[in-house]
């Protein structure tokens, strides 16, 4: 119990933890946003191919993230370069979080047949975990 809460106070002071905590928020923030273009889209637009939906929202959540995670999420965290290599490094990072979201869009929706709303379980727990720790090592590092 003591180590837990020495790791605890360890991430409180290396700004980790609020940054983590301002993430989870945004990710909530960016799921909201994702979920309410992709479910209609899903289920009314392509209702026989899930997965076409998934650009659409994605495009849409990322836009609100970005601005969320650069100027809350991560700020005062590492450095902000405005040559445009570190928009082209979030891109990547959201373009990663994309393939996640479409394989589990494609297997879970299109492939097992489950209903359109289960994709969203991995979408919204593990592509956050994999694009947390990208964006905060490698995009804003």
């Amino acid at each position: 119990m003591t180590a837990l809460i020495q790791r605890f106070g360890e991430l409180q002071r290396s700004g980790v933890l609020g940054q983590l905590v301002r993430f989870g928020i945004a990710g909530v923030i960016s799921t909201l946003i994702y979920a309410a273009v992709y479910m209609p889209l899903a289920t009314w637009v392509f209702p026989n191919l899930a997965v076409a939906a998934v650009p659409f929202a994605f495009a849409v959540a990322v836009t609100c993230g970005f601005f969320l995670h650069s100027g809350w999420s991560f700020k005062g965290h590492g450095t902000r370069d405005s040559s445009g290599r570190q928009h082209l490094k979030f891109l990547i990072v959201q373009g990663v979080g994309l393939a996640l979201n479409a394989v589990f869009t494609w297997v879970l929706a299109d492939l097992m047949h489950y209903p359109d709303w289960v994709p969203l379980i991995p979408i919204v727990t593990i592509t956050p975990i994999a694009t947390f720790a990208l964006n905060r090592q490698w995009v804003f590092g």
